[in-house]
């Protein structure tokens, strides 16, 4: 019998009985989902254009979709719109990777001892409910206005949600499944690698997508204070020159840069639970 049907997690040990569909039926459908994803998207910005375009509202108050268009080419031809993503995109990455690497480690050492959740819990839970501006000037004066400070700011943000459905999975794992993987051997670290963290494979990549979503909102918590290039900045710079429709295209920005990436740990959900179930 091999390890990973005595731990339940073979095709053969979860099958339900149901036929699986075939890849290009989950193609198909995947497709089809996709494009009726995008029908409210469209709509939005039909009524938008119509509404611009009819008078109703008057343009300095809200710009048409050619405006916001144009003021995107504009800062592209400035060589500024690239460099405002990439940057941005790559603060978010950053801080991301080592939000969630920390909030794993946390989340596993609070989730699977008792002693470590009575006296870590109640002091990481307090921190949690810390606002995100509050971290602002204490990263300022310890770190600097640089890089480093906008990325362990995005990181504080990252850490929570990852840590909250870590631990909160794994004190429910199947005390079955890690008793099997004890009688197979297995030590703490390679009893949480091969057996606990698969089993709760879902939950944690729920916390990787809340961790994201946060990772977008601290940035520009970050940039919007101490910033001179990013979306962020961005959305203040236009705010305080009154461009209406800048503010309109980094609003945008962040929705797609935001559902891009989004969109990235759902491939990897996809890869991981077929690695695991």
């Amino acid at each position: 019998m091999q390890y990973s049907s005595a731990l339940g997690y073979s095709a053969a040990g979860t099958a339900t009985g149901r036929r699986r569909p075939r890849a290009g039926e989950s193609r198909s459908r995947g497709a089809s989902l996709a494009l009726l994803g995008g029908v409210l998207p469209l709509a939005l910005l039909g009524l938008w254009w119509a509404v611009s375009a009819s008078g109703i509202v008057p343009s300095f108050r809200l710009p048409s979709p050619p405006d916001v268009w144009l003021a995107g080419i504009d800062l592209a031809q400035q060589g500024l719109l690239g460099q405002y993503v990439a940057i941005s995109t790559q603060r978010v990455l950053l801080g991301f990777i080592v939000g969630s690497v920390a909030g794993l480690v946390l989340g596993s050492i609070v989730g699977l001892s008792r002693w470590a959740s009575v006296l870590l819990a109640p002091t990481i839970g307090g921190f949690r409910a810390v606002p995100s501006l509050a971290w602002v000037p204490l990263l300022i004066l310890y770190i600097g206005i640089n890089e480093d400070s906008k990325v362990a700011l995005i990181a504080i943000g990252a850490l929570f949600p990852v840590y909250t459905t870590v631990a909160g999975a794994l004190r429910h794992v199947d005390p079955h499944i890690v008793e099997v993987g004890r009688a197979y051997g297995l030590g703490r670290v390679a009893l949480l690698a091969r057996v606990q963290l698969p089993a709760v494979i879902p939950t944690v990549v729920s916390g990787l997508r809340l961790a994201l979503a946060q990772s977008w909102l601290f940035l520009v918590a970050a940039e919007l204070i101490a910033s001179s290039m990013g979306l962020g900045f961005l959305l203040a710079d236009s705010q305080n020159n009154g461009r209406l429709d800048r503010i309109f295209l980094a609003i945008i920005l962040l929705a797609v840069l935001g559902k891009a990436t989004d969109a990235l740990i759902g491939l990897v959900e996809r890869y991981l639970l077929r690695r695991f179930t």
